[in-house]
């Protein structure tokens, strides 16, 4: 006689869990010892540490240490730079400029090392910085440069629209950076979802300003 038991479903299968290779578990730690500490005050012997290895097999991996901290960047700035290459394009209006801002900023923030790799570079003022101006930054500064030229309230001034992208650029490092230093002035946690939503509206809402077409006089130039 059949019965009505209900039967014991089946358990779903659990994908298994891949292993970080070692060169990716290299690229991790020498990621945080770089953002943390600068090229120069990183060993690879602490790297070594980090991922149970002796130092020597390092090489098995990456051929000095140059090598891996270009490899950290490129693993950084590569995702970066092809965002941003997307969105430097000229944008139909106030709204996609704030948008495009927006995505920059918010990918920024998410990955908050880049920031602090480049404030270390910067710091040391050596050969680290010119990497990072002539494989990455040089390049994109230079675009963003000349399609924010074109903003209507900029006047066509190429000089006003070099010194916009210096202080957007700022903005985004300078809050990832300066972080512990406001959470101490303002007893808040700058990286909390509020006061990043917050700074990230903020940004967004500077750049639509920019390109609203009301604020420029018809021959382009800004109200007095």
């Amino acid at each position: 006689m059949p019965t009505n038991k209900p039967q014991p479903r089946a358990k779903p299968l659990t994908p298994p869990r891949v292993k970080p290779s070692t060169a990716a578990r290299i690229l991790d730690s020498a990621e945080q010892r770089f953002a943390q500490r600068g090229y120069g005050a990183t060993s690879l012997a602490d790297i070594a540490d980090d991922v149970s290895i002796r130092a020597p097999s390092l090489y098995k991996h990456f051929e000095s240490k140059r090598a891996l901290y270009i490899a950290v960047l490129d693993r950084l700035l590569a995702p970066y730079v092809e965002l941003v290459g997307r969105l430097l394009v000229m944008p139909n209006d106030a709204s996609e400029a704030g948008a495009n801002l927006l995505a920059v900023v918010q990918h920024y923030m998410r990955t908050p090392n880049l920031a602090r790799l480049v404030q270390h570079a910067t710091l040391s003022d050596d050969e680290e910085l010119e990497l990072l101006v002539e494989r990455w930054y040089g390049p994109l500064f230079a675009r963003a440069t000349e399609l924010t030229t074109n903003a209507p309230y900029l006047g066509a001034s190429k000089t006003r629209a070099l010194s916009l992208v210096v202080s957007f650029h700022a903005m985004m490092s300078g809050y990832v950076t300066l972080g512990p230093l406001h959470a101490r002035l303002t007893g808040t946690d700058p990286y909390g979802d509020e006061a990043v939503n917050e700074q990230l509206t903020l940004m967004a809402q500077v750049a639509m300003q920019l390109w609203r077409v009301e604020h420029a006089t018809p021959e382009g130039k800004p109200h007095a």
